[in-house]
C-alpha cells in the first residue's frame, strides 16, 4: 500500500514519518509487522505527535469540522492537545457539546430503531 494510505491506518501524520517510511510502498506483511511492533519511531509519534487532523479531533472529542470552524488546520502534538483540554477555549467548548448533542441524538434514533423492530 501506499505510505499515505498506510499512515493513515496507523493514525500518524506522513510528514513526521521517516523518510524511508515516506519513500516506500508498504506490503501488507510489513504493516501487519508495523501494527503487532511497532518500531520506536512510531510509538513515540503516536505517543507525542504531531498528529493528524482525525487523530486531533478524537482526542479533542470534537468532529474534524469543528476543528476547522476553530480554526485548527495544522497538526497538533499531544502536549498542544493537552493544553487545549486544560484552558478550553470557547469554541472548543461548543464544538464538544455539539458533538454530545449528534451522539445523544444517534443513541436515541437507534434506540428508537430498536423499539420499531
Amino acid at each position: 500500500m501506499k505510505p499515505a494510505t498506510a499512515a493513515k491506518k496507523l493514525g500518524i501524520y506522513l510528514p513526521a514519518a521517516p523518510q524511508e517510511f515516506q519513500d516506500t510502498d508498504i506490503s501488507r506483511g510489513d504493516f501487519n509487522e508495523l501494527q503487532e511492533n511497532p518500531p520506536e519511531w512510531l510509538a513515540e509519534l503516536r505517543r507525542t505527535g504531531p498528529h493528524p487532523r482525525p487523530v486531533v479531533a478524537q482526542k479533542l472529542g470534537v468532529s474534524i469540522s469543528g476543528l476547522t470552524r476553530g480554526g485548527i488546520t495544522d497538526p497538533l502534538t499531544t502536549a498542544e492537545i493537552t493544553a487545549l483540554l486544560q484552558s478550553p477555549p470557547e469554541w472548543l467548548v461548543a464544538e464538544r457539546s455539539t458533538m454530545a448533542r449528534v451522539r445523544d441524538e444517534e443513541k436515541r434514533a437507534k434506540e428508537a430503531r430498536r423499539a420499531k423492530s
